[in-house]
């Protein structure tokens, strides 16, 4: 596929998601495995790296920082404030969403240390915080770009009003939120709006947290640390009805010639030309898998039938427990938690 464009960058069509060496699915990576993974999506012509103050509480930025400066000029590297561990009274970092100006200046300040370089080619908003207008926060940021720390804004998680409100207030590049078979949650407007807008939608998790690669097992039992046991859709008898959409999705994989991961990547990126894909991976065969999506053609037909089979209805669970569902403001069906 063609290169997409976020803002003023022109990347590939599937990025790579850095979360996953650091944070949220258990026992990270080593630093060797971390860095030979950045390492093979640097030599497969991976453009665009995403990481955040939050991942790892900051150890994702000094892990990918060093690997990534000696081609910062051939990549668009992305990274998120917003949401950050604060230590409280007893000593322990825990995660908080705070969107006011001079904390979102501290986390960029932060993260350029962090990430050993001068600039941050995308700064996310990673969570708009309701106690704060997104004006003050996109407005701290635009501040951000004037003053060279950073060169184009993007936002996380928020519907279509908020991103309407804040590229009032500053052009925003790039939307991130979740999209995938399994999570259409963008189809109830923000898809529509920035593509109207030009804003590039940058979808995370574009395989349903590896659901939808056909590769985690029939089991709910999740080792220490990862995010998936709290999540409502892998739980008990929900997750074992979801199961049970994966061997539809496979026969079409097999129509198709591919695998169902690249089936996964292929139908996120056949959903505009503004989208690209965001998958994380520790194994670099998953990374290569991921990148293949990008050369699989689906018709219509093909298309039509894994959207009656994925219907959001037929999911069974929300994508978060009630407590992170509240912190997003991207829509939701009329079956979700609010």
């Amino acid at each position: 596929m063609n290169e997409r464009h976020i803002g003023p960058f022109q990347v590939g069509p599937v990025a790579l998601g850095c979360m996953n060496l650091s944070h949220a699915y258990g026992h990270p990576a080593t630093e060797a495995q971390a860095q030979a993974l950045l390492h093979a999506a640097l030599d497969a012509g991976v453009s665009l790296f995403d990481t955040a103050a939050l991942y790892g509480f900051g150890a994702n930025e000094s892990l990918v920082g060093p690997v990534l400066k000696p081609h910062r000029n051939g990549i668009t590297l992305a990274s998120k404030g917003g949401m950050a561990g604060v230590r409280g009274e007893d000593g322990v970092l825990r995660r908080a969403i705070d969107g006011h100006p001079k904390t979102l200046r501290r986390n960029c300040e932060d993260s350029l240390q962090r990430l050993g370089t001068d600039v941050i080619d995308l700064y996310y908003l990673h969570r708009w915080d309701p106690r704060v207008p997104i004006e003050e926060s996109v407005g701290e940021m635009s501040r951000l770009v004037e003053e060279g720390k950073v060169r184009a804004l993007g936002l996380s998680e928020v519907g279509v009003e908020t991103l309407r409100r804040a590229h009032a207030t500053y052009p925003i590049a790039a939307l991130q939120s979740e999209y995938s078979l399994w999570s259409r949650n963008a189809e109830l407007g923000t898809l529509q709006a920035s593509r109207e807008l030009g804003i590039a939608y940058v979808a995370f998790s574009p395989m349903g947290r590896a659901f939808l690669s056909g590769k985690l097992p029939a089991g709910t039992s999740w080792v220490p640390g990862d995010i998936r046991a709290g999540m409502p859709r892998f739980q008990n008898e929900a997750y074992a009805k979801n199961l049970r959409l994966l061997a539809p999705m496979q026969a079409i994989a097999e129509r198709a010639d591919c695998s169902l991961a690249e089936l996964a990547i292929a139908w996120v990126l056949h959903q505009g030309e503004h989208v690209i894909a965001l998958p994380g991976t520790t194994q670099i065969d998953h990374l290569q898998e991921n990148l293949r999506g990008a050369e699989i053609a689906l018709d219509a037909a093909l298309l039509a039938e894994l959207d009656a089979i994925f219907a959001p209805e037929a999911i069974a669970g929300d994508r978060y427990a009630l407590a992170s569902q509240r912190e997003v403001d991207t829509e939701k069906y009329a079956f979700e938690q609010r």
